[in-house]
């Protein structure tokens, strides 16, 4: 176990150089802001600082060293391409209250970034500013209940919610002041279509759906359920979460949905995990379009201009313009991929998910055995005689330098594996996780006990984490120092 920072301190050691006379440093901070007593941070040196962060790094995971089947999460290469592109001085040191005349192509990547991600779903407008999914969710069923506010309509206070849906969308519904009303998923893995004509009604807003849904399935019936919710006067919320496996093969906006959020952080490969930075566009037809939040960038005259205001818009969501050096990441990949180039990355997203769940079936029930899109669902059950749970499965994995699927995501199917294998990782890799997942079977059968266990071969071993997430330790306790 490595020792924190705090423990490998020694009084006078130093990693720094600073001049001795600090009345310079002085004259420029008033009296009142200077330390009185000691702080207690580490003291080491140079050396051995550089020595405890770069062994540190090497125990950290992440997409560069190890496999990440993600279910859900979109977990694959950040090209570097679009670091060194965030990198440079010029956006890196903008400022976002900086005159509109001196950042036109800071704007500029803003708006044609929106009209990027319209055109690839089929909106009309949009907006950048949420800084994660789950506030692009917020931003857009606000908009609806503005929308709905607009023409009178109050006595919408539902929205209408699958019970396969990620997690964030009832929270959403909840914060925003809608009642959450759950719709069935029929044995089949699709919306149960009778059971979502029973809850409709004129009290419903909206209806929030993804499509693949989280079972990796994409509904045939689309366009019945889109027609069904807008016969109710209601409208729908597209979350795009699941926008990896369909990008420029079909749009939500042609499938029939009003508004929309796009993880960019997941679809177009910039950055996330360990929170954030995460970015989270939403996009919308044009009848939704006053309700945008603000401020908004527009272009008249070849120039291009801030709004700050709007008397219809649901206000700010964010600070400024929210995550630009994720914007910028998100507009390379774009670019250089283009429209053809975003296709493929859909499609060999499908295959790879496809040929994995293949390779798996021979393991695990499959419960929905029909081809999938991005990502699919296994069923561990198989392995509770052995008293080996889906949970034991994943923390075996990680022994074998590969990070676990989704576990228990979506609850309605028994010891729920989520696999998603991205279009970025290479069939060499996919046949290796294969062989790993059959290594731990054999384990199962043979030495249960070592895969309930597990991990065995980390530094940290199996935690208790529902004690970890009901009584989290955020700090290091240490007899010398008052940390």
């Amino acid at each position: 176990m490595s020792k924190t920072a705090f423990e490998i301190s020694q009084r006078g050691q130093r990693a720094y150089s600073l001049p001795k006379d600090n009345t310079a440093f002085q004259q420029f901070m008033p009296s009142k802001g200077l330390r009185k007593s000691f702080i207690g941070l580490p003291e080491i040196s140079e050396l051995d600082l550089t020595r405890h962060f770069c062994e540190l790094a090497a125990r950290n995971v992440g997409i560069d060293n190890m496999f990440y089947p993600l279910g859900s999460c979109t977990m694959k290469l950040n090209p570097r391409v679009n670091e060194w592109c965030a990198s440079l001085p010029g956006f890196n040191y903008t400022h976002p209250l900086a005159p509109e005349d001196t950042v036109q192509g800071n704007l500029q990547v803003i708006e044609e970034l929106i009209e990027i991600l319209c055109r690839i779903c089929g909106m009309s407008a949009g907006t950048l500013l949420p800084c994660a999914g789950a506030q692009g969710e917020y931003t857009g069923i606000k908009m609806i209940a503005k929308y709905h506010q607009m023409r009178g309509d109050t006595k919408r206070t539902e929205i209408v919610i699958p019970e396969d849906a990620h997690g964030t969308n009832p929270a959403t519904a909840a914060m925003a002041g809608f009642t959450t009303i759950p719709v069935r998923i029929a044995p089949s893995g699709e919306l149960d279509i009778e059971h979502l004509k029973s809850v409709l009604s004129d009290r419903t807003a909206g209806l929030m759906l993804t499509n693949p849904n989280t079972l990796g399935l994409f509904s045939p019936n689309i366009l019945q359920i889109t027609s069904l919710v807008h016969e109710k006067g209601a409208l729908l919320y597209y979350d795009g979460a699941n926008l990896n496996a369909i990008m420029n093969i079909v749009r939500p906006g042609d499938m029939g949905f009003d508004v929309m959020h796009i993880n960019l952080h997941k679809t177009f490969s910039t950055p996330h995990g360990g929170g954030g930075p995460g970015s989270g566009p939403v996009l919308c037809k044009e009848n939704l379009k006053p309700f945008l939040p603000v401020p908004r960038v527009e272009k008249a005259n070849d120039r291009y201009q801030i709004k700050w205001n709007d008397k219809e818009s649901i206000g700010r969501i964010c600070a400024f313009h929210g995550n630009f050096l994720i914007y910028l990441r998100a507009y390379l990949y774009a670019k250089l991929h283009g429209n053809l180039g975003l296709r493929r990355v859909a499609e060999m997203a499908v295959l790879n998910a496809n040929y994995l769940k293949h390779l798996l079936s021979k393991y695990f029930t499959v419960p929905y055995p029909q081809p999938c899109m991005h990502e699919f669902v296994l069923q561990a059950d198989n392995f509770l005689e052995e008293q080996v749970r889906a949970i034991d499965i994943a923390k075996r994995l990680l022994d074998y330098g590969v990070y676990a699927p989704t576990v228990y995501f979506p609850l309605i199917v028994k010891e729920c594996l989520l696999v998603e294998p991205t279009e970025t990782e290479s069939k060499a890799t996919l046949d290796r996780f294969a062989e790993i997942v059959g290594k731990v079977v054999d384990e199962i059968k043979n030495d249960p006990e070592k895969v309930r266990k597990s991990p065995l071969a980390k530094p940290v071993h199996r935690l208790d984490e529902v004690q970890a997430a009901k009584h989290p330790v955020l700090k290091h306790t240490c007899s010398r120092y008052l940390c």
